[in-house]
């Protein structure tokens, strides 16, 4: 029996790596809405076949075969999100206004694609009666707070993201306790790795300037923490998340349950290209700390072990050494 899924965002790093997944698995069928605005058509392309489908056509039949479907068009077109939701079975809620510096730049906007967004989707899977709504949000959430960052603790966002993403949750709980919709929140830690050359986050930002030989950037002193995890276990979660039937109404942490700071990521990176070309020189330079930043970041997993049965499995050294072997494989693409 064929399952079907809709992806928001799916054009993204974190939505290609997840439909590559599913790719690899028999009886899967994918329909992508996406506006395109950091993912490609060319991006997809280098992990699936697809079909593009007019935005503007009256309905959307519902496929029985392993095909994917990409269609053009944006989360806050209400119409469309509950045109696209008929006869699926898993929602992974993926599109957003993401991080902390674009947030505080345009809170409304901000605000409007990610609260908005995500009740378009949500309101559909109600109606559509989709069994499963799995939306991706973030430690932001929490604020600032004495890590480890757990599901239980009252949230208190420094940043514009951290409030959309908290209405996203809170939107996900009314919707399970009021309407029955299953939905489950992840709370994704700093996610890096392979295809991730859009991504504007500390991992790809450092080796997409160490490739171009530029320095590297670092906001504050560099002791500010986070919780780095490889996008190969975000998947395992999100799939889990897509199945377990204890999930439904609850809120995950996903992450590794692991501290570092910026600097010591910064010299992890440096000894690994390093390793490669012992002559490159590889600076850092030091600027003022980023509005909305928060100080130390890292997570209890406890409930996602005991839950989803999921537990990270690669180290960040050999995460860290897999991206960079990617980026440079790819580096022609990707810059």
């Amino acid at each position: 029996m064929v399952r079907k899924w809709l992806i928001t965002g799916g054009c993204g790093f974190i939505g290609r790596n997840l439909i590559s997944r599913l790719l690899s698995e028999q009886g899967n069928y994918i329909r992508i809405i996406d506006n395109l605005s950091v993912g490609s058509e060319k991006d997809l392309q280098s992990v699936a076949e697809f079909i593009t489908t007019n935005c503007t056509l009256a309905d959307f039949p519902v496929r029985n075969d392993t095909s994917v479907e990409l269609v053009v068009g944006d989360i806050l077109d209400e119409p469309l999100a509950f045109k696209l939701t008929e006869g699926m079975d898993i929602i992974v809620h993926l599109a957003a206004n993401t991080g902390v510096a674009p947030s505080v730049k345009n809170p409304r906007f901000d605000c409007v694609t990610n609260v908005i967004g995500t009740l378009n989707y949500l309101e559909a899977a109600r109606l559509n009666k989709v069994n499963r709504f799995v939306f991706a949000s973030s430690g932001a959430p929490a604020g600032e707070c004495e890590p480890p960052i757990h599901e239980e603790l009252p949230p208190h966002p420094v940043s514009p993201y951290g409030a959309s993403k908290l209405a996203g949750e809170g939107y996900c709980s009314a919707y399970f306790r009021t309407f029955g919709v299953e939905t489950v929140a992840l709370r994704f830690s700093n996610v890096y790795g392979p295809l991730s050359t859009m991504k504007d986050s500390v991992v790809a930002k450092f080796i997409k300037r160490i490739l171009d030989g530029k320095d590297m950037e670092i906001y504050g002193d560099g002791s500010q923490t986070r919780d780095f995890i490889y996008i190969d276990d975000l998947i395992r979660a999100l799939l889990s998340a897509a199945d377990e039937s204890r999930a439904g109404g609850e809120t995950f942490q996903i992450a590794t349950a692991k501290e570092t700071s910026v600097s010591e990521l910064a010299d992890s990176l440096i000894a690994i290209f390093k390793e490669y070309d012992a002559t490159r020189s590889i600076e850092i330079n030091y600027s003022e700390p980023r509005v909305g930043d928060v100080k130390r970041n890292f997570s209890d997993t406890t409930k996602a072990r005991t839950l989803l049965g999921w537990s990270p499995a690669v180290p960040l050294e050999d995460g860290l050494r897999r991206t960079i072997n990617w980026f440079m494989e790819n580096a022609p693409k990707a810059s």
